[in-house]
């Protein structure tokens, strides 16, 4: 596996905004490893058929969904793997406790990226990689968490003794075999090639630069490709989660190290609070999925802020209009759109680990 950076100095230690809604880290090598045989919880079953008003019950926390080129849905699932969703049945693809974030390649294919903790306790041997799923087989394709260790690409304004971090969150595809990892924890966004060789493509800078550890962290939650082929990324921000803080990003293809923003990291649109996912429509709408309008502290119940519910948004990436098309979510987490234009969400239980809902909004 090749690193093209030699390790800088560290980070500072900032709580990253993912804990508020229980993420694990991910991290990918480029060979074969022992994983568990079975999944920590039992599988996830559907409730009910996806096409009915009260749609679909999974495991929890659920953080991703996707459509894989040939219609067919796969969610990922952090207590259990990666649940393949098709003709009204839900089947458990692979036993892959930690998932974060999941990319459709087929029938039975998908790339998967597992999260991480700051807590020791709750590193798993399976945590903070990129993962290959092929008809029940489980491969890992890059270790993201020894990239991050080498590389620290955010260091030029994240520094400090403890600021080494990763929590690989979201993934999306690429042509030849490439992907993209939005890591949540690294501020910044790689790109893996087939080979498992890793590279950072951008790294997400705070609004002020003069004080770049008081301002808040712009946590990377979501990526997704567009239709003019450049990298979508959206942001949580990090502690306080200030409401109408999180900025959506463009990045041009085939970049590599460079900041946001930049000439090849724009601004695409902004005002959201708590960005949890995004997705494109067939006809190039971009959907923001926001975790909740009074932002993720507010499901923290600690007196910062009450839970207002999440937002869908519909955006035009050429001129930054967005408008809302669904608001009072329960904790939504994930958003995919089908090749109808169809849009489906993920929300999740108040407590932890009670099922996830899976539907499509009307």
């Amino acid at each position: 596996m090749s690193y093209p950076l030699t390790r800088k100095a560290g980070k500072s230690s900032v709580r990253h905004a993912m804990l508020a809604v229980g993420a694990a880290a991910v991290v990918a090598c480029q060979a074969d490893m022992p994983l568990p045989a079975e999944p920590t919880v039992p599988e996830p079953v559907f409730a009910q058929s996806p096409a009915s008003p009260g749609g679909t019950s999974l495991g929890s926390p659920l953080f991703e969904l996707d459509f894989a080129p040939d219609g067919g849905m796969v969610a990922a699932v952090a207590s259990a793997g990666i649940v393949g969703i098709r003709d009204g049945t839900a089947e458990l693809m692979a036993a892959l406790p930690g998932a974060n974030g999941v990319a459709g390649v087929g029938r039975g294919n998908a790339y998967v990226v597992t999260g991480g903790s700051t807590d020791p306790g709750q590193i798993l041997p399976t945590s903070r990689k990129l993962f290959r799923v092929s008809n029940g087989g489980i491969r890992m394709v890059a270790d993201l968490w020894a990239f991050e260790q080498l590389a620290n690409p955010d260091d030029f304004w994240h520094d400090g003794p403890t600021a080494v971090e990763s929590n690989p969150f979201d993934v999306a595809m690429l042509d030849g075999g490439r992907v993209l990892v939005a890591d949540a924890a690294a501020n910044t966004i790689l790109e893996v090639d087939a080979s498992g060789a890793v590279d950072w493509v951008a790294v997400l800078t705070p609004r002020d630069m003069e004080a770049p550890l008081i301002d808040p962290q712009p946590v990377p939650t979501s990526i997704a490709i567009g239709p003019d082929g450049a990298y979508y990324v959206g942001e949580l921000t990090g502690f306080p989660g200030y409401p109408g803080a999180s900025r959506v990003w463009r990045i041009a293809p085939g970049s590599r190290h460079v900041p946001c923003p930049s000439s090849a990291c724009t601004l695409v649109a902004s005002g959201f609070t708590s960005i949890i996912d995004l997705a494109f429509a067939p006809n190039g709408t971009l959907y923001v999925l926001e975790l909740d309008e009074a932002s993720w502290l507010g499901m923290e119940e600690a007196g910062f802020a009450k839970a207002a519910g999440g937002t869908v948004n519909a955006c035009t990436i050429g001129t930054g209009a967005c408008s809302v098309v669904a608001s009072g979510l329960a904790v939504p987490t994930a958003i995919a759109v089908d090749d109808d234009g169809g849009i489906w969400i993920a929300e999740q239980p108040i407590m932890l680990f009670a099922g996830s809902r899976v539907r499509r909004l009307p």
